[in-house]
């Protein structure tokens, strides 16, 4: 397994992170154009909560954004050398050891086949291992059976709900609040141990 990423600022090699369905490689401009034809799909929109369908120019700017903010890290998921999805670690905080993640499997084909799974670990691996973090958290929407169903696989724990805290399609949604910790990660899937 390759860690030291070197992301697109740094006009240096970019390197992988292996998996084993899949492997992380840092989003770079390029892949843009597939992401927000997954990001303004109804179904991906509808899971994700998003309201919105993205214009290029906003997908562009969010990306100049994140590359000028050194808060996260985002990572094009990849099998078989195509395109098949996006994870991050978001709002990095280096004194509290923490992070959140936020994930898309973009590519239908291939939801329910343990792609996610294996991103959210070798994700999690590097976020605790190379990173140092303690811990990392997500919001899932209540109905999101299938994202929860992998997130609890993983070793994610329901921290609380976030009553009715979306209004979206005439009505309001809880947000399940979940986190994994270092330790339970190690417990569960070993110091040394690879994929799920």
């Amino acid at each position: 397994m390759l860690f030291n990423l070197l992301f697109p600022t740094s006009g240096k090699e970019v390197r992988t992170i292996i998996g084993q369905r899949v492997s992380l490689r840092p989003l770079e401009r390029g892949d843009l154009a597939t992401s927000i034809k997954w990001l303004n799909d109804a179904e991906i929109m509808r899971l994700l909560g998003r309201r919105h369908q993205l214009s290029m120019a906003e997908e562009e700017q969010w990306y100049e954004d994140y590359l000028k903010s050194g808060k996260s890290r985002i990572f094009a998921i990849e099998e078989g050398g195509s395109h098949i999805g996006n994870i991050g670690l978001h709002k990095i905080d280096n004194e509290n050891r923490s992070a959140s993640l936020g994930i898309v499997i973009g590519e239908k084909d291939r939801w329910g086949k343990g792609h996610g799974s294996d991103a959210l670990v070798t994700v999690l691996r590097y976020a605790f291992r190379e990173l140092g973090l303690h811990k990392v958290s997500l919001r899932v929407f209540q109905g999101n059976d299938r994202a929860i169903s992998s997130y609890k696989r993983c070793g994610f724990k329901q921290e609380g709900v976030m009553r009715e805290q979306v209004f979206k399609d005439g009505k309001f949604h809880n947000l399940f609040a979940m986190s994994i910790l270092d330790r339970e990660f190690d417990e569960l899937h070993g110091k040394e141990s690879k994929g799920i």
